[in-house]
């Protein structure tokens, strides 16, 4: 069996507070994704939502069910989002090949018996960002391209958070029952995301942070807006946000992260913004 997991359970912000640097990483940090010839998930309590990824080098790689789903394949009362963030692949679901290029996506919609991850070429691997929510109805599968995302251009370069956010997975794009993803790209010379800062309540969010040189680093604040913490996090590596927390990050080079969220609601703007002067 290739599926590997871990389980996170939710946090309280008064929890939170008591928290050391070990203890804010041991609970929000996944930093296992990807391994050669495995899927790496953490199943977290916060919605039932989970983090992934897959990189078949050697042969085609199968999403199998895990015990904490309690189902007898994985995506029985589950939908799925899939992001490529390495080299050009395909991915099959029950016979149906979709290929995905770098930075291409896909939903898979509930009720998915078998899902495959291929690599178009060993030495280049695919390598597969997976964000899943529970959901209540079956939507159909779609691959969203580049070209078919929500596209907004957001920020300055004298705030230093000039960026382009694609929204590959809301709801003017594809139907789904509550996950959502995207990804936002800072531009040269910026490296604050998620300016203003701002929390929803209704939603928990995860990030995963990509084209980072490996010797650089984005330092990602969370907490309630009135005490902040951070975590440093390196390429290719998540932070899971609980909804009570605050979330923003400010890298040391330029750097892309893709977003997931799930919860109540499915309107992306829903959501309480802090100036960057109302943070301590």
């Amino acid at each position: 069996m290739s599926t590997n997991y871990t389980t996170r359970y939710a946090v309280h912000e008064d929890h939170y507070r008591g928290m050391d640097t070990a203890q804010l990483r041991q609970h929000f940090l996944v930093d296992n994704l990807f391994a050669d010839d495995q899927v790496n998930l953490t199943y977290t309590h916060y919605e039932r939502f989970v983090v992934g990824g897959a990189r078949p080098v050697s042969g085609p790689l199968q999403l199998d069910t895990i015990d904490a789903v309690k189902a007898d394949y994985f995506l029985a009362r589950r939908e799925l989002g899939v992001i490529n963030v390495g080299g050009a692949g395909t991915v099959s679901v029950d016979g149906e090949v979709f290929e995905l290029a770098c930075k291409e996506a896909l939903y898979v919609g509930a009720g998915a018996r078998e899902v495959i991850f291929h690599s178009a070429d060993s030495a280049q691997p695919a390598q597969y960002y997976l964000n899943s929510a529970p959901a209540h109805k079956s939507f159909p599968h779609k691959k969203i391209g580049q070209a078919d995302a929500d596209v907004v251009e957001l920020g300055s370069t004298e705030t230093s958070n000039k960026r382009v956010i694609r929204k590959l997975m809301v709801n003017s794009v594809v139907e789904t029952c509550q996950l959502q993803m995207g990804m936002t790209e800072l531009l040269e010379g910026s490296v604050w995301n998620t300016m203003p800062a701002h929390v929803h309540d209704r939603r928990m969010e995860a990030y995963f942070y990509f084209n980072l040189p490996q010797d650089q680093a984005v330092c990602h604040f969370m907490g309630p807006q009135q005490e902040t913490r951070h975590i440093w996090v390196k390429n290719e590596q998540a932070v899971v946000s609980p909804p009570w927390s605050m979330h923003c990050g400010a890298g040391t080079a330029s750097y892309i992260f893709i977003w997931g969220m799930a919860g109540e609601n499915l309107d992306y703007d829903d959501m309480d913004k802090f100036q960057a002067s109302e943070l301590k």
